[in-house]
C-alpha cells in the first residue's frame, strides 16, 4: 500500500508552482526602482525648476500596462546616464493612468485634467517645460537608450 498514491500527480505539478511562484516574485507591474524624484505635480515642479533654473519633464504614462512605458522607463529612465542628467537639469513629474494601481479620485482628476489640457491622446507621451515652465517639446519613446535620449531632450532646450 502507498501512503501517497497520487504522488505522481503532485510531482507533475512542482514546476508549474515553481513557475508560478518565479513569476510572481519577479512581477513588478511594469516599475522598475529608481533613484529619480518623481513628483506628481505640475505646477509645483514648475515653480521649484524656476527656483533652481531647470526645466521640466513629464511622463505620461500607463506605468502596469503600456509596453512602451515600460520600455522608456527601463531603457531610459533608469539608466544611470539619464539619472546624473536628470539630478544636475530636470525636474521630473510623472503622471499615471494606472489600471490596476489603486488612485485617490483626486489624482485621476488632476491627471486626466492635464491630460486634456495637452491633447494626450497616447502613451508615453513626454511634455518638456524649459526654466520659465514653457512648453517647448512634446515627444515620447525614443529608440537608442539613455545616452540617445539625453540628447534628444537637450535638443529642445
Amino acid at each position: 500500500m502507498k501512503l501517497f498514491p497520487k504522488e505522481k500527480n503532485l510531482n507533475k505539478l512542482v514546476p508549474i508552482f515553481v513557475l508560478l511562484i518565479l513569476t510572481f516574485t519577479g512581477c513588478n507591474n511594469g516599475q522598475t526602482p529608481e533613484n529619480l524624484n518623481w513628483q506628481t505635480n505640475l505646477e509645483e515642479a514648475v515653480a521649484q525648476a524656476k527656483k533652481e533654473d531647470k526645466a521640466v519633464l513629464v511622463n505620461f504614462t500607463g506605468s502596469d500596462w503600456c509596453k512602451w512605458c515600460m520600455k522608456l522607463n527601463d531603457e531610459v529612465f533608469s539608466q544611470d546616464e539619464f539619472e546624473n542628467y536628470a539630478e544636475k537639469n530636470l525636474v521630473l513629474v510623472r503622471l499615471d493612468f494606472p489600471r490596476s494601481i489603486p488612485q485617490s479620485p483626486e489624482t485621476k482628476l488632476y491627471n486626466n485634467t492635464l491630460a486634456q489640457r495637452y491633447g494626450i491622446q497616447g502613451f508615453p507621451t513626454i511634455l518638456v517645460f524649459d526654466n520659465q515652465g514653457q512648453l517647448v517639446a512634446k515627444t515620447g519613446y525614443q529608440p537608442g537608450g539613455a545616452s540617445n535620449y539625453v540628447n534628444h531632450i537637450q535638443s529642445f532646450l
